[in-house]
């Protein structure tokens, strides 16, 4: 029990960082790059401990972030086409 309250204090300590970071209004490209690698912090822990994912075979988490690696290169690939789409829709007569 101790370990998990650990992580929840540092998921704890992560938010309070990510509000504390948008609260000085930086630049947006730092803020942005900044939240995003808390997110990722944030996301691994809450899936290796929470999820249980620590104890399991690693092939199992290789396999999962190569689907996450997918999913995010097909999104890329296709919100391009999704905003044409848009624009071509907007503008039709």
């Amino acid at each position: 029990m101790k370990r998990y309250i650990i992580v929840w204090l540092g998921l704890l300590v992560i938010v309070a960082l990510e509000v504390a970071g948008n609260a000085e209004s930086p630049p947006g490209g730092v803020v942005l790059a900044g939240l995003l690698v808390l997110a990722l912090i944030e996301a691994g822990l809450a899936l290796l401990y929470f999820m249980h994912l620590k104890y399991e075979r690693r092939s199992l988490m290789w396999s999962v972030i190569l689907a996450v690696m997918i999913a995010v290169i097909l999104m890329d690939h296709f919100w391009l086409d999704a905003f044409r789409l848009l624009h071509q829709r907007l503008s039709a007569p």
